[in-house]
């Protein structure tokens, strides 16, 4: 199922949140040799975790973490304006443009987990009436996003081949949501239901520091 937790909140969510930072270790670290810092007990965090993010996250009926993206608004800081503001042509901040980034999927992860993620994506896009989402993504996930039909306009690119980094704008389509439903496996009812079990059907985002 979804889980929609921001940061603060993470803390009644131990083995959600322990796994997912430690996924988070094994894919950007590991098998994708960013340069991530990783703490002692394999755990990867970065600054913009200490910000309140907002968390959409996979969780297996074991509780542990399947998938996870962590979105902020472009109101404060993003990764995208502090550094890849060179592939926007200028900084983006809109109270309707999110960033979406540490886009991350367990070792293992069924094929729907992706589509699922972007899924629950377009559920905060309508919920809290954003027009789009921003963000980075390298080379490795221009094959995820064609699968599942959630492609994004590019802004900008640098690098070549697996190292080529990508800033790029999602909005949110009936059409795409329809798309990602079918990948998914998720009825739309059942994806709007895990919303507003999270923030109520009136919703509204959450401060970020």
């Amino acid at each position: 199922m979804i889980r929609y937790i921001y940061a603060n909140a993470l803390a009644a969510h131990p083995t959600l949140a322990e796994t997912m930072f430690r996924d988070r270790a094994r894919q950007f670290k590991e098998r994708q040799g960013w340069d991530v810092a990783v703490d002692a007990e394999g755990l990867e965090r970065d600054a913009y975790d200490a910000l309140n993010p907002l968390y959409v996250i996979w969780e297996n009926a074991d509780g542990t973490h399947g998938g996870s993206m962590r979105l902020l608004p472009t109101t404060g800081a993003t990764m995208v304006n502090d550094h890849f503001e060179h592939l926007t042509g200028g900084a983006i901040n809109s109270a309707l443009i999110w960033e979406c980034t540490r886009f991350c999927l367990a070792p293992g992860a069924p094929a729907h987990v992706a589509a699922a993620l972007m899924l629950a994506g377009g559920e905060v896009l309508q919920g809290f009436g954003i027009t789009h989402f921003i963000g980075v993504f390298d080379a490795r996930m221009v094959r995820i996003y064609r699968r599942i039909g959630a492609s994004p306009d590019v802004l900008g690119s640098s690098g070549t081949g697996r190292d080529k980094a990508s800033v790029g704008l999602w909005n949110f389509t009936p059409e795409a949501n329809a798309r990602l439903s079918a990948a998914s496996g998720i009825l739309p009812a059942q994806s709007r239901a895990w919303f507003e079990a999270a923030f109520g059907s009136q919703a509204q985002p959450a401060k970020t520091a």
